[in-house]
C-alpha cells in the first residue's frame, strides 16, 4: 500500500496548544477522517483502517463527532421497496 506524507507549519505557540508534536499528527488524521466522512469521501471501513480502530471505535468515534451515517429519505424508501420484493417474494 502506498501512502502519503503530508508536512504541516505551524507556529509553536499554536502548536503547544493543539497538544503538541505527540498529538497533532493523530488530530490532523482524525480530522481528514471526519470531513472525508462528512463529505462522502470516506467510508466507514476506510475510517476504520485510516484510524486503525475497531468497528465499535469507529462508530463511537464518528458518534462523538457528530459525522452520522449518510442515509436519506430516498435510500429509505429504496430500503423498504427492497424489503417489500424479498418478502413478497416468499
Amino acid at each position: 500500500m502506498l501512502t502519503m506524507q503530508v508536512t504541516l507549519q505551524l507556529p509553536d505557540e499554536i502548536a503547544s496548544q493543539l497538544g503538541g508534536e505527540k498529538e497533532i499528527p493523530r488530530r490532523v488524521l482524525e480530522a481528514v477522517a471526519l470531513e472525508g466522512y462528512r463529505a462522502g469521501q470516506l467510508s466507514r471501513g476506510q475510517i476504520s483502517e485510516l484510524l486503525g480502530l475497531s468497528f465499535a471505535d469507529t462508530e463511537e468515534f464518528l458518534s462523538k463527532h457528530q459525522a452520522y451515517l449518510h442515509y436519506s429519505l430516498e435510500d429509505l424508501e429504496a430500503d423498504r421497496a427492497t424489503l417489500d420484493r424479498i418478502l413478497a417474494a416468499k
